[in-house]
């Protein structure tokens, strides 16, 4: 299957529209901290030819068939394998001091959430692996195995914000003892029985929360995250824009924090002419969080849970 077909980007025309100020200019840099399987990045080279693309992705699979669809673009495309909380070692090591425009789209890839093998999806049996690079780390099984009681429900309840945590946990303990977990349909029925009926009638799969929480726990999503933001707003020159694209509460809520510290100043209240350093160095670019429309929706359900914050670097750091 090719990864045309594999993969819709999410609100990509509002991300495309919320970058071009910053991206029109010649010799611009575009960074995509999540790659995926380029549908974004593609989109990015063909709607500013003068741009060059860097883009980043931790899953091999995802960079090699990303460098098949965006090989017509040569040299105007750096693809690294990297975590986006690496941003900073990446461009130093590429000499690029500062980008015109970053983009994060944090949602799981659909090659990933399609292929049974890599275990992140609920609805097919699957070795419960879910790392995004299967070349580090521990997997899912491990996690449901090892990690004390305590843990497990604290995952659950911080990741996937479960109400029934506990009873989840007291059954996956209960079973691990006869058996350990291997593959996802065992889990996905463990929980349909550890939970009470009425909580089995709303809110889709009712495993999707347990899913959620493991993988951000597998793959140290929300530690990374905290990591790159920061981060990535420190590589903007003046003018430069980010736009993120999260789909969890706990994602969003990140975001928003970071994007709103640096759009306020940091001055002590009441002097009378904020200095320079006390300066906002940056501009929000949407009113709280956009989300998708419902025709978009509508073609592509996995944009529905989808929220878009952005930003524009106003100021650069002043020295105290």
């Amino acid at each position: 299957m090719s990864s045309n077909a594999l993969h819709v980007p999410v609100m990509l025309q509002r991300c495309l529209d919320m970058l071009a100020p910053a991206l029109a200019r010649p010799g611009a840099v575009v960074v995509d901290c999540t790659l995926g399987l380029g549908g974004h990045s593609e989109a990015l080279l063909r709607t500013f030819p003068e741009a060059r693309l860097i883009a980043l992705d931790r899953d091999p699979a995802a960079l090699k068939l990303s460098g098949e669809r965006l090989a017509p673009y040569g040299d105007r495309a750096t693809l690294v394998h990297a975590v986006y909380d690496e941003l900073p070692e990446v461009l130093a090591r590429l000499g690029v001091p500062r980008v015109q425009g970053i983009l994060f789209d944090l949602g799981v890839s659909s090659m990933q959430l399609d292929e049974a093998e890599r275990g992140f999806a609920y609805a097919q049996d699957a070795p419960l692996d879910m790392r995004m690079d299967q070349t580090t780390g521990i997997s899912a099984a491990e996690v449901l195995n090892t990690y004390p009681p305590g843990d497990l429900v604290r995952i659950l309840r911080t990741y996937g914000e479960e109400k029934f945590a506990r009873k989840i946990v007291d059954a996956v303990v209960r079973e691990r003892a006869k058996e350990p977990f291997r593959n996802s349909a065992r889990l996905v029925e463990l929980i349909r029985e550890a939970l009470p009926q009425a909580a089995k009638r709303t809110g889709g799969n009712p495993a999707k929360r347990t899913f959620q929480a493991l993988r951000i726990e597998v793959n140290g999503e929300l530690a990374v995250l905290e990591r790159a933001i920061p981060a990535a707003v420190a590589a903007l020159a003046v003018g430069g824009r980010i736009a993120v694209l999260s789909y969890h509460s706990l994602e969003d809520r990140l975001v928003k924090h970071v994007l709103a510290a640096g759009a306020e100043t940091t001055a002590p209240p009441g002097l009378p002419v904020v200095p320079e350093r006390y300066q906002p160095r940056l501009k929000l670019l949407t009113r709280g969080a956009e989300l998708p429309t419902e025709e978009e929706i509508a073609e592509n359900r996995r944009a529905a849970p989808a929220r878009l914050r952005g930003a524009e670097r106003i100021r650069e750091e002043v020295a105290p």
